[in-house]
Formats: C-alpha cells, sequence, structure tokens
C-alpha cells in the first residue's frame, strides 16, 4: 500500500490536475514573481553552500581517479537535470508566502515533513540515474573520440575540441545527445516537484502531469527551458557563485510558473487519463 501511495497518491484512484495553455507573458510575470520571493526572503548564501556541496558530491566519483577534465563540463550541465530536485525548499517557501505563511530560509525545510516526500524522493531518483546515464554516455563519447588521452590542462582541452576533427565530432554528438537527455529530465521535473509538493498525487501522477505540461504549451516551455539554460550556463561562468543568486530566482519562478500551468484542484479529473 505503500509503494502504491509513492506511485499514485494518497486517493484511492489517481487524481490527474487539468493542465492549462499558458502564453509567453506568463513566463515574464513568474520570473517577476520569483524575484519579488528572493528579495522577501534571500537564500543565495544558503545555496552558495548547498550548491558547492551538491557540485563537490558530484565532482568527487569523477576526480578520485583518472583526469577529470573532460567530465568536468558534463557534470556541471548536469545540475541543470537535477536542479529541480535541488530547488524543492525553494517551492516550499514560495508556497508558504503564498499562503500568508512564515516564509523564512529555516521553512524551506518543512519540505521534509511533507507527506508526498517518498514521492518527490523518488522522481529526484529517476533524474538521479539520467544524469548518472549522462556522465556514462559522455565519457563513452570522450573515449570513443579520444581514447585513454587525458589532456593535462583546461586550455589544452579546449584546445583539441575546437581545433581537432574528434574534438568537433565529440561536440557534436555530445551536444545532440546532451540536448535529448536535458528535455527528458526537464519534461519529468518542470512540474512534478511543486505539484507533488502542493498535493500528494503520487510519482506516476506527477511526472505524467509535467510532460502533458511541456507538450500543450511546446513553445512556452521550451523558451522557460532556454531561460534556465542560459541562466544556469551564466552563473557557472561567475566561478559558480552566480548559481547562489540564478537557482533561487528561478526556483521561487518555477513554482509560480506551476501556478499558472496547473489549474486549481476543483477541477481535477479523478477518473481515468484527462
Amino acid at each position: 500500500m505503500t509503494h502504491f501511495h509513492v506511485i499514485a497518491g494518497s486517493a484511492e484512484t489517481p487524481v490527474y490536475p487539468v493542465v492549462r495553455k499558458i502564453r509567453i507573458a506568463d513566463i515574464g510575470h513568474a520570473l517577476a514573481a520569483g524575484f519579488d520571493d528572493f528579495r522577501a526572503m534571500p537564500s543565495h548564501l544558503l545555496f552558495l553552500a548547498l550548491i558547492y556541496l551538491v557540485i563537490g558530491v558530484l565532482l568527487y566519483p569523477s576526480t578520485s581517479g583518472d583526469n577529470a577534465l573532460p567530465l568536468l563540463f558534463p557534470i556541471l550541465s548536469g545540475y541543470a537535470l537535477i536542479g529541480p530536485f535541488v530547488a524543492i525548499g525553494l517551492y516550499q517557501v514560495s508556497r508558504n508566502r503564498e499562503l500568508g505563511l512564515s516564509h523564512g530560509w529555516r521553512d524551506a525545510f518543512d519540505v521534509l515533513r511533507s507527506p508526498a516526500m517518498p514521492s518527490i524522493l523518488a522522481v529526484g531518483f529517476v533524474l538521479m540515474v539520467i544524469f548518472l546515464l549522462w556522465l556514462t554516455t559522455a565519457q563513452a563519447l570522450y573515449q570513443s573520440s579520444f581514447g585513454v588521452w587525458a589532456p593535462q590542462s583546461y586550455s589544452h582541452f579546449l584546445h583539441a575540441l575546437v581545433a581537432t576533427q574528434m574534438g568537433h565530432r565529440l561536440l557534436l554528438l555530445g551536444g545532440g545527445i546532451g540536448f535529448i537527455y536535458a528535455v527528458v529530465a526537464f519534461s519529468i521535473g518542470v512540474i512534478s516537484f511543486p505539484l507533488m509538493l502542493d498535493r500528494d498525487v503520487g510519482a506516476a501522477v506527477a511526472i505524467w502531469t509535467s510532460v502533458k505540461a511541456v507538450l500543450i504549451n511546446p513553445l512556452v516551455m521550451a523558451l522557460w527551458g532556454l531561460i534556465v539554460a542560459v541562466a544556469l550556463a551564466l552563473g557557472v561562468l561567475m566561478l559558480l557563485v552566480g548559481l547562489a543568486i540564478v537557482t533561487p530566482i528561478l526556483g521561487h519562478a518555477t513554482w509560480r510558473l506551476y501556478r499558472r500551468v496547473i489549474a486549481p484542484a476543483c477541477a481535477d479529473s479523478s477518473a481515468g487519463l484527462p
């Protein structure tokens, strides 16, 4: 019964939220509201520590042995794959502020008491599997192009990428396959985490609803994904310090976008697939 709860939620039959059609203007409203949430509860210092912890954990297995330079970009870009899970506390803060409840940074940990936490962890596990598959794929692509060659420095590696045919092949294949992984992870996570926090619908219903939201709003969601990718890339370029500001704003904005995409609970469908 516990396993069914994780998959399908607390209701006797799965409840499928109603997904609304949104416009590009809704992204602007979500970003503005997300920035307002960040100003009301600045969390950049907390996220600076969290980001370095997460990146450090991800880097350790790859740097404990061979030269990890070829995997540095896949690891950093993989942060975007697990970003929706990392930002779960931000959704809680925005939700509390929306409801007029306490919304200090300590309230972000209220998510740990959520009845949907097992479902949240289940979807987080799915994203982590996708991230590990991406790393495995990236390593296989590198070895198929350069073999066991280990670059001596960042500049040496970058030169090999941009000035050799093998480097061009790696960039082309890596970019294309990485894009596929990113689309899959984005479709699974963009709505599912805030939905599970807001309503105990279960992992399967949350993933289904998130994918449906992307399919119903392909252009708007593609633009949102592009904004997230560019913002995270700029954060990484600023020696990861920028991520401490970018991540909270995007997290709060994701909650606000979720509110625009998913109709109120009274409009939900409870019989069969919507």
